[in-house]
């Protein structure tokens, strides 16, 4: 093999990453169109990937990097469980966040890929997020669970197929055990012809390269992707970074819930270390260690160049430090439901520490998470002169604008930088659901003020037009903004409203209550913070924003010490340069 090694042709390599890659993106855009959800097929809250034959990720597609940092944590439960118990046709599954998954709704799936009986030469994986997994909350992320066991059901790992024959048995329970059958079986069937897909690929390879080669490619991709990080990480300077945010509260116990974390850089290394962040928590956020390390490579290779490969070879030189019993690393059976909501809060930390390394590169906070809003119940429905009670369940993640920069202003109305999130139609969403969207738009003077504004606050109305449903909220940053970097301000805070243009009842970030027909629920998204002094900000960018509607004329006076003439929409310039002056 070392001979091998050192005859790869550089050409033949780049090609095959090349390969895998679309392979890969081939394979998540079939999940999407062969979906039934919304959260899949629009959202696209799903992953990809392809790992050799020891299970190290080789290639990811361009899906959730928060998803495919925990690839290998999977990998590594099913060689330990199966390891030798291989046959070709197999296809394993679990969504145990405590044996290789990451929460309830989140199904894995892996399928090892053989030339001969012997043993896998590769395995094709893929992750969806369904949309209702059971338990006592609709959509299956509810906060306010204290235990696993209230969330849903989990499936240990085990055959969904069994050398090519399906386990039926499997597919039965899942389908009793949830409030949507049709659609979460049509969503797991879309995660099989994605590895269908996969496999065909990837059979196609080794028979083009032989086993040997291009095993030895995948070594040799793996190694590059870990120099080049190295090299990555030697650019930044050595030193040990520390930062802490907080989480509003766990949505059971009111008080803030403190992440931290320090960064140690030594040379080509990098220690990603939370001691001293939370405990575990009571209700839902608990984050699993494999997602606590999926967030913090996907953070570190936010500051990495393009052409570093997408593989766990980038992993290597980053050590992550979770101790047990925490927040960021609980303990069975910890409630992880809503853990989505933690691991954002972890990339904030992890880009506020790594803030401190490369000023240049990181922008100020994010909206700080997204926002899970579900909503489901039951219709009457007459179907051959029989009544009968059919469920529907609403789920969407909320996402909202990024942070200032040294450059540019944050970017309005988008997906998270670690994750790839999409937008969820309000068209789609009405014709499938007893939902109407009333309102969708942006708030402004929301995003924190700087040299270069935060993005703005998105708000989102869903009026209800069933008779009753369960409405589920997992938000956050009502109490801790979004952070402002070099001077500049944090992002205005998140609310929940219930029906505004009525009783306008103020909600708590994660609440969990019964809404009748007719009613209105308002969520508006925290805004992102501001990059710089916002005194120094351009005056003609503050009356753009104003011309715009991103920032009301009273704003840029009281933030920007612009003043801007009502009814000439004109910077009046001695007065600015007088009211900053004395500030």
């Amino acid at each position: 093999m070392n001979d091998m090694a050192t005859s790869l042709d550089p050409i033949t390599s780049e090609l095959i990453k090349n390969a895998l890659d679309a392979l890969v993106d081939e394979m998540a855009l079939t999940l999407v169109r062969t979906a039934y959800s919304s959260n899949l097929k629009n959202a696209m809250d799903l992953s990809a990937a392809v790992c050799d034959g020891e299970g190290q990720l080789i290639a990811q597609g361009l899906t959730l990097p928060l998803h495919l940092g925990s690839v290998p944590e999977f990998m590594r439960a099913i060689i330990a469980k199966l390891g030798g118990k291989m046959r070709d046709g197999d296809i394993y599954i679990t969504n145990d966040p405590y044996e290789g998954g990451s929460h309830l709704p989140d199904m894995y799936l892996c399928k090892p890929i053989f030339l001969d009986d012997s043993t896998p030469i590769a395995f094709v994986v893929c992750i969806a997020h369904h949309t209702d997994i059971g338990g006592k909350t609709p959509g299956g992320n509810g906060c306010d669970a204290t235990e696993l066991y209230q969330e849903g059901l989990c499936i240990p790992l085990l055959k969904l197929y069994d050398e090519g024959e399906a386990n039926q048995t499997v597919f039965e329970f899942i389908a009793r055990n949830v409030r949507i059958p049709r659609q979460v079986l049509g969503d797991l069937r879309a995660e099989l012809a994605c590895l269908h897909v996969g496999q065909e690929g990837v059979r196609a390879l080794f028979e083009k390269y032989g086993a040997v080669q291009l095993s030895a490619y995948f070594a040799a991709l793996l190694n590059y992707a870990e120099r080049t990080a190295k090299a990555e990480i030697d650019g930044l300077p050595d030193g040990v970074y520390s930062f802490t945010d907080y989480l509003d509260d766990d949505g059971i116990d009111p008080d803030p819930i403190p992440i931290v974390v320090t960064i140690t850089i030594t040379g080509d290394r990098m220690i990603v270390d939370f001691t001293g962040s939370s405990p575990q928590v009571r209700g839902g956020i608990n984050c699993p260690l494999s997602f606590t390390e999926s967030t913090a490579y996907a953070c570190v290779r936010c500051l990495m160049g393009a052409d570093v490969p997408n593989n766990g070879g980038y992993f290597r030189p980053i050590t992550v430090i979770a101790p047990e019993g925490t927040i960021v690393n609980p303990l069975a059976p910890g409630p992880v439901a809503a853990r989505g909501l933690t691991g954002f809060r972890i990339a904030n930390v992890v880009f506020g520490a790594l803030a401190q390394a490369a000023p240049d590169r990181v922008p100020a906070c994010e909206i700080g998470g997204d926002t899970g809003v579900s909503i489901g119940g039951y219709e009457r429905v007459v179907q051959d002169g029989k009544t009968e009670l059919r469920g529907f369940v609403f789920l969407e993640f909320l996402y909202g604008s990024w942070g200032g920069r040294l450059d540019k202003d944050g970017i309005d109305g988008v997906a998270s930088s670690v994750v790839n999130f999409s937008n969820n139609p309000a068209e789609v969403l009405e014709a499938e659901l007893p939902l109407r969207i009333e309102g969708y738009s942006y708030l402004p003077d929301t995003g924190g003020a700087g040299i270069h504004r935060g993005g703005l606050s998105l708000v989102r109305d869903f009026r209800l037009l069933a008779e009753e449903a369960t409405l589920q909220i997992r938000a956050d940053r009502t109490k801790y903004q979004p952070y402002g970097l070099q001077g500049g301000g944090a992002g205005a805070p998140s609310q929940n409203i219930l029906n505004p243009e009525g009783e306008a009842r103020e909600l708590p970030p994660k609440p969990t209550l019964t809404i009748q027909r007719g009613d209105v629920f308002r969520h508006i998204a925290a805004g992102a913070g501001g990059w710089g002094n916002p005194f120094e900000r351009d005056p003609q960018s503050v009356l753009r924003d104003v011309i715009e509607e991103k920032v009301t004329i009273a704003h840029a006076h009281d933030a920007y010490g612009v003043v801007i003439n009502p009814q000439t929409y004109e910077v009046d310039e001695v007065a600015t340069q007088q009211l900053r002056a004395a500030e």
